[in-house]
C-alpha cells in the first residue's frame, strides 16, 4: 500500500494515475534518465550499492537527498544491480541485507524471491535485457505484480521505445525512461511507433516534429555527430511522448486493446507478449471491466482470446440456465445488434411465429461463440463489431465449435434445429460428429429465402407437439433471470426474479416488481441489471459480490480504505452490494475486489443507493 500513488482510471491492467510527490506526476509517464541522479528532480536514483562501498555510506546518501529539500521526492533506494543471469541465491541474499529506515516516498529495485520491502514504486531489475525475450519479460513482470500491492507504481528502466511503450502500458507499467531514445540518437537511429530507421538507409526523414521539420536529410547527414545526435535524440523523445499521449487517450476511451492488436504487429516479440498475457487469463481478467461504454472491435486472431470474449463464453457455459424447453433453434448472427432488431432475425422470428413459445433460440457467432437469445443485449453480445468476409479461419471454427460443444454436453434437447449455412453449418456438423447427435438442417441454400423460412416454420411446428411452452410474460422473466445468473452467478435469477414477479416496461427496459416493490431494472446500454436497495437486501444472503465495511454510513463514494473485505470475484463496473453495521448500499465497482482490499487510495465503489440501518 502507498500514500503517494493513486490509480484514477483503468483499462484492464493499463491505468492512468498520479504520483503525489513534490510535483504531482501523471502516469503513465517517461522519466528523463539524465535527471534521475540530480537532486532537483522529483524522482531520484540514489545509486548502486557497489559504488557507495558500504551500507553506511548509502544511508548518508539518502539522508543527504532528504535534507536537500527532498521530503516529497521519491528516492530509488540503493540497489545491488545484479544482471538477471546472476545466481538467484547470491543476488537475493545480498538484496535481503539492504534495509534502509527512511521516511517519505521510496522506490525499490525488485528481484523475485527477495524479502519484499515496503515501497511506493517497484523497479524491474534488468528490464532492459529482456527485449525480444517475451516470455522472460512477461513472467518477471507477472511475478512482481503478484507480490506487490495493486496500488504500487511499476517502473521498467531502459526498455521503452515508441514501438513498444503501448504494450508496456497495456501490461500495467506506469513509469518508463528515455534511455533507449538517447542511446538511439547517438547511434543515428530514428525511433518511430512503426519501427526504427537508420539514418544512412533513409530517403527522407520519417517525421515532421519540431526536431525534424526545420532540417533536410542531407543537411542532417553533414552535421557534426554531436549536433546530429541532439536532433535525432529530441525526435526520439518526441515520438515516445506522442505515443504515450495516444496510449493515455486509449485508456480513457477503454480501447487500448483494439489499439494493441494492431500495434503488436510491429515486432514479433510484442505479438508474443500479447499472446502470453492472454494465456495468463486470471491476471488480465480480474482487471478488465465487465461492461464498457464503447463498442468492442474484433478484427484479429488475438480477438478470440481477449478477456471479454473468453469471459462471456465461460459465463454462458458456467452460469447461464436455459429456460425449460425441449427444442433448441440455432441461428446465425447478424451485423446489426441486438440481433433481434436485424432484418434477418425478424424473418426468423416471424417464421417461428406461434411456435416460438416452444423453442429456445441460440445464436452462433464469432468471436463470442454462442449467444442465448436472453443474453443478446448483455455486453459484449450487443456491442461487438468484426470484419465480415463470409470466410472463417480454422481458429474461429474451432473456437465457436468448442463453445457449442460444451453447451450441448451440459444441456440436452430432444430436437435441435439448425437454420444455418456456410461456416455456421460446418460448425454444427463438426459438433454433431463429436457428440454423435443429429440436427435438423432447414436452410435450402439461402437462410432468408421463402423456402428456407418455410422449412424452419415446419420443423418447429412438427416437433412442438407435446413440448413445454412459455407465454410472453414467462419469456420476459426468462430474460431477467438469465441476465441475473450471468451477472451474479447461478441462483441469483431466482432471488431477483422470484415467483409472483411482474415484469413492467417493454424490452429492453424491463423492470422487476414484486407487488409494488421494485427489485431490479435492465439497463439497455449494457444489458445488465441495476439492483434497488430492496433487491440488495435479498441478495445479501446470496453471499456474492459483497463488499463489507466498518460501522459508518458512506456518502457518494466508498473509498478503498473503508473496505474491510470484498468478494474476489468483483470486477470493475460490476454491480456490488455494500454492507456494514450502519448501512446497506448498492453501486458500481470502480476496481476489482482484490484491489479494493489491497489499495490505500482511490474510489472503490460509486454508490447509487444508501440505506441507513436503524438501531
Amino acid at each position: 500500500m502507498t500514500r503517494y500513488f493513486e490509480v484514477q482510471q483503468r483499462d484492464g491492467a493499463a491505468r492512468i494515475g498520479k504520483l503525489i510527490l513534490e510535483k504531482t506526476i501523471r502516469t503513465p509517464f517517461i522519466l528523463d534518465t539524465r535527471s534521475l541522479k540530480a537532486n532537483t528532480s522529483t524522482i531520484i536514483d540514489s545509486g548502486s550499492i557497489w559504488s557507495m562501498g558500504s551500507a553506511k555510506l548509502a544511508e548518508e546518501r539518502i539522508s543527504e537527498i532528504r535534507n536537500n529539500g527532498g521530503e516529497k521526492k521519491l528516492i530509488i533506494l540503493p540497489h545491488q544491480s545484479f544482471p538477471p543471469e546472476a545466481p538467484n541465491d547470491v543476488a537475493i541474499s545480498i538484496a535481503n541485507k539492504l534495509d534502509f529506515d527512511i521516511q517519505g516516498p521510496t522506490g525499490t529495485v525488485y528481484r523475485h524471491g527477495q524479502d519484499l520491502k515496503k515501497s511506493d514504486m517497484y523497479i524491474m531489475e534488468g528490464a532492459g535485457s529482456f527485449e525480444n525475450n517475451a516470455r522472460k519479460f512477461f513472467h518477471s513482470l507477472l511475478d512482481m505484480k503478484i507480490e506487490i500491492s495493486p496500488d504500487n507504481a511499476v517502473y521498467v528502466p531502459n526498455i521503452a521505445t515508441p514501438e513498444n511503450i503501448a504494450m508496456l502500458a497495456y501490461l500495467g507499467i506506469d513509469v518508463f525512461d528515455n534511455t533507449r531514445a538517447i542511446v538511439a540518437g547517438h547511434n543515428d537511429i530514428f525511433l518511430t511507433r512503426s519501427g526504427r530507421y537508420y539514418l544512412d538507409a533513409l530517403a527522407e526523414l520519417p517525421c515532421r516534429c519540431d526536431a525534424c521539420s526545420g532540417i533536410e536529410l542531407h543537411e542532417l547527414r553533414k552535421m557534426k555527430k554531436k549536433d546530429r545526435a541532439s536532433i535525432i535524440e529530441r525526435h526520439n523523445i518526441n515520438e515516445m511522448e506522442s505515443e504515450l499521449a495516444i496510449v493515455r487517450e486509449k485508456i480513457r476511451a477503454g480501447t487500448l486493446r483494439e489499439y494493441m492488436e494492431g500495434q503488436c504487429r510491429v515486432r514479433p516479440w510484442l505479438t508474443a507478449l500479447l499472446r502470453l498475457a492472454d494465456h495468463e487469463y486470471k491476471y488480465l481478467e480480474e482487471k478488465n471491466p465487465v461492461v464498457r461504454s464503447n463498442g468492442m472491435i474484433a478484427n484479429s486472431t488475438e480477438s478470440l482470446s481477449r478477456v471479454e470474449v473468453v469471459r462471456f463464453a465461460k459465463r454462458v457455459i458456467e452460469r447461464y440456465e436455459p429456460p425449460n424447453s425441449d427444442i433448441l433453434v440455432l441461428l446465425p448472427c447478424s451485423a446489426k445488434k441486438p440481433y433481434s432488431t436485424s432484418n434477418s432475425h425478424w424473418k426468423f422470428i416471424n417464421a417461428l411465429g406461434k411456435n416460438r413459445k416452444f423453442v429456445q433460440e441460440m445464436i452462433i457467432t464469432s468471436p463470442l461463440g454462442i449467444v442465448p437469445r436472453e443474453l443478446e443485449l448483455t455486453y459484449p453480445a450487443a456491442h461487438y463489431d468484426t470484419a465480415v468476409t463470409g470466410y472463417w479461419d480454422a481458429e474461429e471454427n474451432e473456437w465457436v465449435a468448442s463453445c457449442l460443444e460444451k453447451y450441448l454436453e451440459k444441456h440436452k434437447y430432444k430436437t435441435i434445429i439448425a437454420h444455418v449455412e456456410d461456416a455456421y453449418k460446418k460448425i454444427c456438423e463438426m459438433v454433431c460428429e463429436r457428440l454423435d447427435i443429429e440436427m435438423v438442417f432447414t436452410s435450402s441454400g439461402r437462410i432468408g429465402s421463402p423456402e428456407s423460412l418455410r422449412n424452419l416454420r415446419d420443423a418447429a411446428e412438427q416437433c412442438s407437439s407435446g413440448t413445454q411452452k412459455r407465454n410472453v410474460e414467462e419469456r420476459k422473466k426468462d430474460v431477467m433471470r438469465s441476465v441475473a445468473n450471468y451477472q451474479f452467478g447461478k441462483g441469483a435469477g431466482d432471488i431477483l426474479v422470484p415467483e409472483g414477479t411482474i415484469i413492467k416496461s417493454p424490452f429492453p427496459k424491463h423492470q422487476v416488481f414484486v407487488g409494488k416493490t421494485q427489485l431490479a431494472t435492465l439497463i439497455p446500454q449494457y444489458g445488465i441489471l441495476a439492483v434497488t436497495i430492496e433487491g440488495t437486501e435479498l441478495m445479501r444472503d446470496f453471499g456474492k459480490y459483497l463488499v463489507n465495511i466498518d460501522d459508518f454510513v458512506p456518502k457518494g463514494s466508498l473509498l478503498a480504505p473503508g473496505v474491510v473485505t470484498a468478494d474476489p470475484d468483483i470486477r470493475p463496473n460490476d454491480e456490488v452490494f455494500v454492507q456494514g453495521e450502519n448501512a446497506i448500499c448498492v453501486g458500481r465497482a470502480m476496481m476489482s475486489g482484490a484491489e479494493m482490499q489491497g489499495s490505500s487510495r482511490g474510489v472503490a465503489v460509486d454508490l447509487r443507493h444508501v440505506k441507513k440501518i436503524k438501531k
